[in-house]
């Protein structure tokens, strides 16, 4: 066995399997585990993914939130320990891989589309429902 299948079967030991399908341009939530001392909490950060790149043990997503009238973007792994789970609020229309032209946007034209066209056809295409 080569080095390159050593390490991926490696990788695949420590990849998530309950992460739920979502695509750049969905508003997701992320419950991050947060110690602080010998306590653990969970803080949830919403916002819109901008970004999702790598593969495998390397894949990361930067999500896009505003706060006030500021942009706030933070990237993380997805199988990292640190997140405890994603939750798909909405998913958005987005017809590029990289959303980077929102950080210029101003008020509702920051918005994507909805896309809810055929989705109760699609499997594992659910979203929160509020």
């Amino acid at each position: 066995m080569d080095t390159q299948k050593l390490i991926e079967s490696i990788n695949t030991e420590t990849l998530k399997s309950d992460i739920p399908r979502f695509d750049v341009g969905d508003t997701v939530n992320v419950h991050i585990r947060i110690v602080e001392g010998e306590k653990e909490r969970v803080q949830v950060y919403q916002g819109t993914v901008i970004l999702r790149k790598g593969r495998g043990i390397d894949e990361n997503i930067t999500v896009r939130r505003m706060v006030g009238e500021i942009g706030v973007e933070k990237t993380w792994p997805i199988n990292s320990p640190l997140i405890a789970k994603f939750e798909v609020i909405r998913r958005g229309d987005a017809r590029r891989a990289k959303l980077y032209f929102l950080r210029d946007r101003v008020g509702k034209s920051r918005r994507l589309r909805d896309r809810r066209r055929g989705m109760k056809h699609v499997e594992g295409m659910t979203t929160v429902h509020r």
